[in-house]
């Protein structure tokens, strides 16, 4: 019997016991290709011994010191190797423990901001609607994530929401790309003079969205465009990297692809590769020289921000990731999946589109391939497919809501980076099994 309120509580979980490489075993002896990463999480994959000795040396250190009291090597390291790969303009690094601490410190810090540089009337956050960035009130309430919000609703703090860029669904027959990015920042533009101009902090986007749509990357042009908006009325830009930055699109940042420097930069997920919780908000040194020609404070903290084994952790994992090779061994893997999935699912009547970057693919499941006719909800199907993956000793990770938080189906893929040819096409047999059992009848 557990004690343990897990996330569904008839669920019968399998034991986890031993993970190496892309696969974990559970207690019965069965091996599972890690086709997710967990949540877009084991970006290493499992059991690296580099990763787990600078874990151990970091321990035999010290294991906890508060950062009321003390700094330490392991999370100054961490954060210099983070400003030296980041986009030029992040200059400075607040480390926590996961992805909604970082998007709720990313909220509170540029209120903070505006505050400081005498700007305390803005008071209004815009995100999109299908978005995802956490689930703490603050980082939930600015997530459009529509099944997620519902119950919480009356003790939501306001946000507001525009339309995402779904080129899939809702760029117009006759728009071109470049239209498609216009016509949305033409809708922020729009939204932030209806709010009052002077009374907007930010907004806030995931340059490939992850959890809620399914690997949905913007059209070309889409934030340049977005800059663009937020620098005529002094609005902040947000970019909630934790589950697709970190390498998982390709590049180390996501944003690198999209030639924009946001203000704020949330990251987690991969950072840590899995092996201890940590996150981290990335901030321009204007917004750091504001608190320190101000307060000299931000006035926010947590017990475990800055752990040393945390923080050692992701140091040796930003480490490895940044050697030469790895981001290419990830376009290169990226692609044979994104072949790979097209060639085996292309032709299905109930596969949408299959998109997204790098070692981060969705697909997304219709009835009807010309009319994009979502299943009914009440089949569940992309708990089907879950069930059906699991079977054939695959982790993948489907969603439903897709389309507008009720209806649609997605399934993403998210697989550690070091993952091998051969495995990317048993990722892709395993799928497709699961999908066409899932889908039968």
């Amino acid at each position: 019997m557990t004690r343990i309120l897990h996330r569904s509580i008839a669920a019968s979980l399998p034991h986890a016991v031993a993970g190496q490489g892309v696969y974990i075993q559970d207690a019965a002896g069965r091996s599972y290709i890690d086709g997710s990463g967990g949540a877009a999480v084991s970006c290493l994959g499992h059991g690296n011994v580099e990763v787990l000795d600078a874990m151990r040396a970091q321990m035999d250190r010290i294991a906890y010191a508060h950062t009321s009291f003390f700094t330490t090597d392991a999370a100054e390291d961490l954060a210099g190797k983070l400003v030296d790969l980041a986009p030029e303009g992040l200059d400075y690094v607040y480390l926590v423990s996961g992805g909604s601490e970082a998007v709720e410190a990313a909220l509170k810090m540029a209120r903070q901001y505006l505050v400081e540089i005498g700007q305390p009337q803005r008071r209004h956050i815009i995100a999109r609607r299908q978005s995802y960035h956490g689930n703490t009130i603050g980082a939930l309430a600015t997530g459009g994530n529509a099944w997620r919000r519902a119950q919480f609703q009356p003790i939501l703090p306001e946000t507001h929401h525009v339309s995402p860029c779904y080129a899939y669904r809702d760029q117009r027959p006759d728009e071109s790309a470049d239209d498609n990015a216009q016509r949305l920042a033409d809708e922020l533009d729009a939204k932030i003079r209806e709010l009052g101009a002077d009374e907007v902090i930010a907004f806030v986007a995931e340059p490939v969205v992850g959890a809620t749509m399914g690997a949905v990357p913007a059209v070309p042009g889409y934030f340049r465009r977005i800059r663009e908006v937020c620098d005529r009325h002094g609005v902040l830009l947000i970019l909630d990297e934790v589950m697709c930055g970190m390498g998982r699109t390709g590049s180390l940042f996501a944003c690198a692809a999209e030639g924009v420097r946001p203000d704020l930069v949330t990251i987690a997920k991969g950072l840590g590769g899995g092996y201890q919780p940590i996150g981290a908000v990335m901030l321009s040194d204007a917004i750091y020289q504001a608190f320190a020609q101000g307060s000299g404070l931000f006035q926010h903290g947590h017990t475990y921000i800055c752990h040393p084994v945390a923080a050692a952790a992701a140091g040796k994992v930003v480490e490895i990731l940044a050697r030469p090779g790895m981001m290419e061994q990830v376009v290169a893997m990226g692609d044979r999946l994104q072949a790979g999935l097209e060639a085996a699912l292309g032709q299905s009547p109930f596969v949408g589109d299959i998109r997204g970057r790098g070692l981060f693919r969705g697909i997304e499941l219709v009835v009807d391939r010309d009319s994009k006719t979502p299943f009914d909800p009440k089949m569940r199907l992309h708990a089907r497919i879950k069930r059906e993956a699991m079977d054939r000793g695959l982790m993948c990770y489907p969603m439903g809501g897709t389309i507008d938080g009720v209806r649609g189906d997605h399934v993403l893929l998210a697989p550690p980076y070091i993952i091998q040819p051969e495995e990317i096409d048993q990722i892709v047999e395993r799928l497709a099994g699961a999908i066409t059992a899932a889908t039968a009848g």
